[in-house]
């Protein structure tokens, strides 16, 4: 295995080396691909796990951002990022790249599932066989610091998946998801990781967006926005979309290969995320009963860790549910602000991909995620049940993780069920801003006045609600019984370690894409800076910006409160 472990990469020929397509290598290409990547108009893929394509490269890109942090634990230069090669690279343009590099990428399909029913008509061919990457083309996978990584163009043009698309992502989309990234990364959540940004200084494409000021739920106009390209890195950009694809086909015995296809996804799967836990001598039926218990472990702690600090996924249907156990595709996602469990930052979105519904939501993922898997049951009737069990036990262990999650936030050692409840309703009742009031409440005041600081609106005037709020919180002082100065400074610690101070609040987010359209890149710098260091106490200038309620005039407010799918 290659690596990098003790030297610095200053140039693509020092990246070169350490290029390893496990996945074109592994699998099966479309057998009506073109070998040339000139694949860029929608079709139908009947089998093969991937199609080459040609990214379409931006016209004069700019540089706009790079992950500092990321690229230090590459071991890459950060004169790369701004060097002429390695943007050329990165905006699209792979037509001289070293040797040993692929000079074509690759995009790949997948079914799409929303909250566990399969559909079809979203393929525009009613068949299933066209959806699929539609504008994130792979250029690079290879192995730095000893661990495989998958480098991705977001907004790298059309590929055979594109449904008639433009294959472009817009410099708004590019911002919030390559910020997003690194700054879930900060919280310590499983995710895919933002590399460069780089946008157009010509190039522009029209999306459907709202007029300013407005409180329209639909978009109501066309504008032109800047084109630009952000590369997202993972250890593999593997679906549950991707997998229930070739699940689809095996239990439909669509093409010949179709079983023996599952079956290469399946142990690609596990080589690229679970060679550590699942033992390559294991038979394929012990393989993918351990694949299901470990995903599932995954699936369930990043569940519970979004709503930890308050992250909405908004969209997650399969093909955005990463069967690495990671958080992927930053689309119509958002930060809550005033606490509300049906929280959705997506007009699309519906109370099933809601704030407190994602443990729901997850489930059906993974149901649709054991459904793939079952057809490499089937002569094995006692494994198939096991598969079954695996499934149906999702809830509970849903459950458990989620308690753990929320006693922590409390700073308990053990879950109570009436003081949350209690909480619960408290926090709907008196409009409570979610980050500040868990982030007050670390501090393990000796009374309840800091809290307010998190209470919107006038609800301090209501003394009847601020009496049930001392009752409350009496009952939280007793149950977490801090005695002297140094056990409430140990447990502040511990609560602040999983509270975070600062969150990447949408109305945070829109000032800098906006700034950005006009070549002012100083705000995604600045929250760049503030966002990687997410739960440490940081300047009084930062936390005057940063850490405080969302502005009254803000409610509702169509692009900063809810957001289309439009990117």
């Amino acid at each position: 295995m290659k690596t990098t472990d003790n030297t610095t990469v200053e140039t693509l020929e020092d990246l070169a080396p350490l290029a390893d397509y496990s996945l074109i290598n592994t699998l099966n290409i479309d057998p009506d691909a073109r070998e040339d990547g000139i694949d860029h108009d929608p079709r139908q893929v009947f089998s093969g796990h991937f199609v080459p394509v040609n990214p379409t490269r931006i016209k004069n890109p700019k540089y706009v951002a790079h992950s500092k942090r990321f690229f230090s634990e590459f071991g890459l230069s950060d004169s790369l990022a701004t060097s002429e090669p390695f943007m050329k690279m990165f905006s699209g343009n792979t037509s001289e790249l070293p040797e040993s590099m692929r000079k074509t990428g690759w995009a790949t399909g997948y079914a799409l599932s929303i909250y566990g029913t399969e559909y079809y008509d979203q393929c525009p061919f009613r068949t299933g066989n066209g959806y699929g990457d539609g504008r994130a083309v792979s250029i690079f996978e290879g192995v730095l610091k000893g661990k495989r990584w998958e480098m991705q163009l977001k907004g790298g043009g059309r590929t055979p998946y594109c449904r008639g698309g433009d294959g472009r992502a817009v410099l708004r989309s590019s911002v919030r998801e390559f910020l997003a990234q690194e700054h879930m990364h900060a919280l310590g959540i499983p995710t895919s990781r933002s590399l460069t940004l780089y946008a157009s200084e010509t190039e522009t494409v029209s999306r459907p967006w709202f007029h300013k000021g407005s409180y329209s739920k639909d978009p109501e106009l066309m504008i032109d926005e800047a084109v630009a390209i952000s590369t997202r890195v993972a250890p593999s950009f593997l679906r549950v979309g991707q997998l229930e694809l070739f699940g689809r086909r095996a239990r439909k015995n669509e093409h010949p290969t179709a079983m023996k296809e599952l079956e290469q996804m399946v142990l690609h799967i596990i080589e690229r995320e679970y060679s550590e836990v699942i033992d390559e001598s294991l038979s394929l039926d012990e393989k993918v009963l351990l694949l299901a218990i470990e995903f599932r472990k995954r699936l369930t702690l990043l569940i519970a860790n979004w709503i930890r600090v308050g992250y909405c996924q908004g969209n997650f249907n399969s093909d955005n549910c990463a069967v690495g156990g990671y958080t992927i595709d930053y689309g119509p996602f958002g930060f809550i602000d005033m606490f509300d469990p049906r929280y959705q930052p997506w007009t699309g979105g519906g109370v099933h991909y809601s704030f407190l519904n994602q443990p729901k939501a997850a489930e059906r993922n993974f149901q649709m995620f054991c459904l793939a898997l079952k057809p490499l049951l089937a002569s094995n009737q006692e494994a198939a049940e096991m598969l079954e069990k695996i499934k149906n036990d999702f809830p509970q262990v849903m459950q458990a993780r989620m308690l753990k999650m929320w006693a922590s936030k409390l700073g308990l050692k053990t879950f109570d069920t009436t003081l949350f409840n209690d909480m619960m309703r408290l926090m709907i009742e008196t409009s409570v801003d979610y980050t500040i009031f868990f982030r007050e409440l670390s501090s393990v005041p000796e009374d309840m006045a800091v809290l307010a600081k998190s209470f919107y609106g006038e609800s301090v005037l209501d003394a009847k609600l601020m009496d049930k709020w001392s009752e409350w919180f009496t009952r939280w002082q007793s149950l977490v019984d801090v005695s002297t100065p140094e056990e409430r400074k140990s447990l502040s610690e511990q609560m602040k370690a999983v509270n975070p101070k600062y969150t990447l609040r949408e109305w945070l987010l829109v000032p800098a894409y906006r700034k950005a359209n006009h070549g002012d890149y100083a705000l995604i710098h600045d929250l760049q800076e503030v966002m990687n260091n997410p739960y440490a106490e940081q300047s009084e200038e930062t936390e005057s910006k940063y850490y405080r309620e969302k502005p009254a005039e803000l409610f509702d407010i169509a692009g900063v409160s809810h957001v289309s799918c439009s990117s």
